[in-house]
């Protein structure tokens, strides 16, 4: 009888193992079959599933692949549709310099937008800041925000990553609840996850009770039902504001004040924010209603990017075109604009990006740009709120800095503005890191400028974020001790996975 149980036991056991392994082949083969992932990518998730048994087939099935849906994908898709007739409404022919004019076509590629003139574009804040300034440069431009919200006729369209109930998130509650009380149609759409202190607080309520619309983006991302090869941690990470169709905002300012409250060690947040007028912002206009058409299924809004009044044009000549990328747009869309803009740099490249763990086309490309006589200049924060990105950032500056790269890091709190200027002609300023999450997985939105005045105004500001910085030397970094390089090199490894 013992031998007869013992038999059993050990059939049941060949049966477990075969079945592991068996789900462990299939997992791997999806791993390696499923399109647009970089061989980097599939190493890394072989290595991982193959690796960790049990658990690496749960983690490909929780973080592996990117997907929304296919009711989420079809209403998104639907709400394009609905959204293209009036996209280049306002785009006449514009004269842009031949050498840059390849970058506003490869970003019409992505979303259809085109280049339009006449626009006035404002970097709120002051260009040259003491060391305490870019905190005063933050609630300056929250004061400038409130003010237009006050001053509102029609509507309020506003979409943050993160909304707090703080001194800045509480003034901007109480200016867009006035304004719906007054009659102002506002519609408030915020991440699920980004924004879950707040829409959980007394904050929404208010919000609500005032008679504005809102929406949690992304809500069913994260329930049960939605883990299998899906990431639970899609997030829509765009920062949009749009006024009577008259005023926008973009950047990668969040709703909250710069001291942080939710990681205050990491204090102050330093950011840029755009204030836009002009037939750019009808552009604006799109990007949040290609969002919240799709979400919350409100009918009648195609037509408002082209509504009355017509936009004002300014005798600046300000050009500039928009763009978002997620989850259903092309992929390495966000990546190609990024390598695009530093090889089209002939004399000086400049950058700033609080979360740097590019893909091998941004790293190629940054480090290619000293070869060509280029002088490329990146800033980072000298601590970064996430360990896993600090020390993969870290992995990448022994090779940036033997191409002649010059890496700073900036130590008055965390840098978290992004933007790229390239020879005083061009600036790309949005919400997307040069991270894997804004490069494949969230929703983001960014701006392409070509005018010298606007141009100049970043590239000052991005100066005296330099001016605060300490440079990094390749003798620094080679003297680092071995397990810090070991496990810096090892989460870089990980990079397609995290």
């Amino acid at each position: 009888m013992w031998l007869h149980l013992l038999q059993r036991h050990d059939l049941a056991g060949w049966i477990w193992s075969i079945a592991i392994f068996v789900a462990h082949l299939l997992v791997v083969a999806r791993a390696l079959t499923r399109p647009n992932r970089t061989p980097a990518s599939r190493v890394a998730w072989v290595a991982v599933i193959l690796s960790v048994p049990a658990l690496g087939v749960i983690a490909y099935l929780l973080l592996g692949e990117t997907s929304i849906g296919h009711a989420r994908m079809e209403r998104l898709r639907r709400t394009e549709r609905l959204l293209e007739a009036p996209k280049n409404d306002d785009a006449a022919v514009v004269d842009v310099p031949p050498r840059i004019n390849a970058l506003f076509d490869l970003c019409h590629s992505i979303n259809g937008f085109r280049p339009v003139a006449s626009n006035r574009i404002a970097l709120l804040g002051h260009p040259h800041a003491p060391n305490d300034q870019p905190k005063l440069d933050c609630r300056a431009a929250i004061d400038t925000l409130i003010a237009d919200i006050e001053q509102a006729q029609e509507h309020v369209h506003i979409a943050f990553y993160i909304w707090l109930d703080d001194d800045a998130g509480g003034r901007v509650a109480d200016a867009v609840s006035a304004a719906a009380r007054r009659g102002v149609q506002c519609r408030v759409m915020v991440d699920a996850l980004g924004s879950r202190t707040f829409t959980q607080g007394p904050r929404w309520r208010q919000l609500r009770d005032a008679g504005v619309k809102l929406l949690k983006t992304l809500n069913d991302i994260a329930r049960w039902r939605h883990f299998a090869f899906s990431r639970a941690d899609l997030r829509d990470h765009r920062k949009i504001v749009v006024i009577d169709n008259c005023i926008a905002y973009c950047g990668s300012q969040n709703c909250a004040d710069p001291e942080f409250e939710v990681k205050p060690r990491f204090a102050p947040w330093i950011d840029m924010l755009l204030r836009c007028e002009g037939p750019i912002v009808r552009q604006q206009q799109s990007l949040f209603l290609s969002g919240w058409i799709a979400e919350a299924g409100e009918p009648g809004l195609e037509g408002l990017p082209v509504a009355q009044p017509v936009p004002t044009r300014f005798d600046e000549n300000v050009i500039a075109q928009v763009f978002e990328t997620g989850p259903i747009t092309r992929h390495n869309a966000m990546s190609d604009m990024f390598a695009a803009c530093m090889y089209a740099a002939r004399r000086e490249l400049l950058i700033t990006t609080p979360y740097f763990m590019p893909d091998e086309a941004i790293l190629r490309a940054l480090c290619a740009a000293p070869r060509r006589g280029v002088k490329a200049t990146i800033i980072f924060p000298a601590k970064n709120d996430s360990w896993l990105v600090g020390n993969a950032c870290r992995s990448t500056y022994a090779d940036l800095l033997a191409c002649g790269v010059a890496v700073h890091e900036y130590p008055l709190g965390l840098l978290h503005s992004k933007s790229l200027t390239l020879d005083g002609q061009l600036a790309l300023v949005g919400s997307a890191n040069m991270d894997r999450r804004s490069l494949e997985l969230n929703f983001e939105n960014n701006m392409l400028i070509a005018d010298a005045d606007v141009v100049a105004a970043i590239h000052a500001r991005q100066s005296g974020y330099l001016a605060a910085s300490r440079p990094v030397t390749l003798d620094e970094v080679r003297a680092w001790p071995l397990h810090q390089r070991l496990v810096q090199n090892t989460v870089a490894m990980m990079a397609p996975v995290l």
